[in-house]
């Protein structure tokens, strides 16, 4: 059985990997940053670590059942190389590697200065 097969409605398969790169590309979100890696932004609370912080990044939910928005807190333990960071400091954390048991982010750059 010969199937018939019209020019003007197939896809060439070199045209398939293009049109869902463009779909990919235009699927990115704020969250993600070249690589698929998660970028995150929050405040440091605690710099006593040497070449460590911690980060705690806050977020807004919405309650399934009563629709009340609230704030969701979560610290991650970041990796800052150089120990530049204060407490206090609005910083951008990068998913990376595990570092350590706990440690698997990397202080990308620091936002905001402490006053």
């Amino acid at each position: 059985m010969q199937e018939d097969q019209n020019p003007e409605t197939t896809t060439t398969p070199a045209a398939e990997p293009m049109l869902a790169a463009a779909d990919a590309s235009t699927a990115t979100t704020s969250q993600t940053q070249g690589g698929g890696r998660k970028v995150r932004q929050g405040i440091v609370v605690s710099n006593k670590m040497n070449k460590s912080v911690v980060v705690a990044v806050v977020r807004r939910v919405r309650h399934p059942l009563y629709k009340k928005y609230f704030n969701k807190t979560k610290k991650y333990m970041a990796h800052d190389e150089t120990n530049d960071c204060n407490v206090g400091d609005t910083v951008r954390i990068v998913e990376t590697r595990p570092l350590s048991a706990s440690k698997h982010w990397r202080v990308d750059t620091i936002i905001d200065r402490a006053k």
